[in-house]
């Protein structure tokens, strides 16, 4: 978990990233995840999980309980079928975001519902309102980014409010999508969690970043990112930070590695 105060940045890159495997399904981890777990490697910011997954046809997460969480769920390729118990049933294909705030508790489902892999990138980030009804929101946001290099595909900022994406409960995150065609500067904030989901990118006073890397970065003023070909990049922008670990609440409670517990999706 990043340290207020703590400035610069560093590179995570794809080989050095824990995976698990199981039924179909291959995770590769940003951070402490079931039975991968590093007491200093817990998160970043507002990022408790982020985690890469690739879903084979016919395999998923059955049905599971989360609480005190908000899940945001970007699709990168296939198509993601999402139930919870209160009635919503979506499927979503590439370039759809979807927020999950399971509150007070919600019991739901992520399964491939198409007939070639699924992938997709979920970030899990602390619940400022634990008590509060579950809530959902889904959006497709593949004509938003047909019009322009990036797009805000999640937001809890009020700058945000009448965006294309997705509505966060936290007021303190945004999830920016960016596909550079040219050089792309980056948001300004205390922190910032860049992530190559495919292709080449070029960071200022970094480099060459390839696909699975990842660059955390806590306040060092402005960088641009610039394509080394077809690319998409995930960039999380964080104006907040958990005062402990996992909002507060104990590991364990959540399903966090650390707590004694495996986690679940």
């Amino acid at each position: 978990m990043t340290v207020a105060g703590r400035s610069g940045s560093e590179v995570r890159r794809s080989a050095d990233r824990a995976v698990t495997t199981s039924r179909g399904i291959r995770s590769r981890h940003s951070f402490s995840f079931g039975a991968h777990y590093d007491p200093a490697d817990v998160g970043f910011g507002l990022l408790l999980v982020h985690n890469d997954d690739e879903v084979q046809p016919g395999s998923g997460y059955d049905q599971h309980r989360h609480r005190d969480v908000e899940i945001v769920t970007w699709v990168v390729d296939g198509r993601l079928r999402h139930r919870h118990a209160r009635g919503a049933d979506r499927v979503l294909g590439p370039a759809s975001v979807q927020r999950l705030h399971a509150g007070a508790g919600v019991v739901h489902a992520e399964v491939n519902a198409g007939a070639g892999p699924l992938r997709l990138v979920q970030v899990w980030l602390p619940s400022t309102r634990p008590d509060a009804p579950p809530s959902y929101e889904a959006r497709d946001l593949a004509g938003a980014l047909a019009t322009g290099p990036s797009v805000v595909a999640a937001s809890g900022l009020a700058r945000d409010a009448h965006g294309p994406g997705v509505r966060l409960v936290h007021p303190g995150a945004a999830l920016h999508v960016v596909r550079p065609e040219g050089p792309v500067r980056l948001p300004r904030a205390p922190l910032l969690h860049v992530y190559v989901v495919r292709g080449h990118v070029v960071l200022d006073r970094v480099g060459l970043l390839a696909e699975g890397d990842a660059v955390r970065i806590a306040g060092v003023g402005v960088r641009r990112l610039r394509p080394a070909g077809e690319a998409e990049v995930l960039v999380w922008e964080m104006h907040s930070q958990p005062d402990r670990p996992a909002a507060g609440r104990d590991r364990r409670e959540l399903g966090l590695p650390g707590g004694g517990t495996l986690a679940l999706r």
